[in-house]
């Protein structure tokens, strides 16, 4: 399970006054936290203005790559501040995101392939977020065919689902996970990625709903989640599930996390 650590988000209001501060040692502590809890890649997101935005993502992968050289996934809406730090970055990012949305393909797609970088493809379209599973199958279809024709391998892919929140939607955790099941059906060389926390949006105990939503999202073929990697509560939860499902052979992760005193140890 690839944990892509989510802290070194800009629209978070600590985070935003780091980067307009350019205080390296916050954006630092937060980099070397993360992957010290098991973080596999770091999502950065500047989060900044469209006209301060390249400067800004340029400035974090410089400042995070003073501190470590764990892959990044660049997070922006913007190709023009992707293209000015994809350049910055010693090995091809990740790219956080491409939807089937025609502006998005047009911008970003053909930096992806140019660059050999993997991508996080979102289930969504010029019409929006589909609301079941079917329509959401339709725009991962129509951007598996761009992505095919723009020459990316399908393991480069981390479809996200789109979980979207049960409060407002009961039937919000089906349509994801079963979302989950027919992108591994359709294209089982892709990888499924999601901010899993997205679920519980607005409800109370939300620690429980998620932990109980990411082993289920987990069982029905998820391999990456954009998360807090310092949650240890919930990275326990994940190398429990995938030692349940067969996934950890020889249950070498679950016992290495144990002995470094990474998970509880009650029970």
């Amino acid at each position: 399970m690839l944990i892509i650590g989510e802290k070194i988000n800009g629209t978070t209001k600590r985070v935003n006054k780091a980067i307009l501060e350019k205080d390296f040692g916050y954006i630092q502590a937060l980099a070397t936290r993360q992957v010290a809890c098991g973080a596999d890649i770091l999502d950065i997101n500047a989060g900044t203005g469209i006209d301060r935005e390249p400067e800004d993502l340029i400035w974090l992968v410089k400042t995070v790559q003073d501190v470590t050289d764990v892959l990044l996934c660049l997070d922006s809406p913007n190709a023009e501040s992707l293209s000015a730090a994809i350049g910055e970055a010693r090995i091809p990012p990740v790219i956080n995101s491409i939807s089937a949305e025609s502006e998005k393909l047009k911008g970003i797609l053909p930096l992806i392939a140019k660059n050999n970088c993997p991508v996080i493809a979102l289930a969504m379209d010029d019409t929006g977020i589909p609301e079941g599973v079917d329509r959401r199958m339709t725009a991962i279809r129509t951007l598996f065919d761009s992505i095919h024709g723009a020459g990316i391998p399908d393991e480069r892919v981390y479809v996200d689902p789109l979980v979207m929140t049960i409060a407002t939607n009961n039937e919000s955790g089906n349509i994801a996970l079963n979302t989950v099941r027919a992108v591994k059906k359709a294209f089982p060389n892709a990888h499924i990625t999601a901010g899993a926390s997205n679920i519980s949006f607005g409800l109370p105990a939300r620690t429980y709903i998620n932990h109980v939503f990411l082993t289920l999202a987990i069982a029905a073929g998820m391999d990456s989640a954009i998360m807090d990697p310092t949650d240890t509560a919930l990275v326990s939860t994940i190398l429990a599930a995938e030692l349940v499902i067969g996934r950890d052979r020889h249950c070498m992760n679950f016992t290495k996390a144990y002995r470094a005193g990474k998970i509880g140890r009650s029970g």
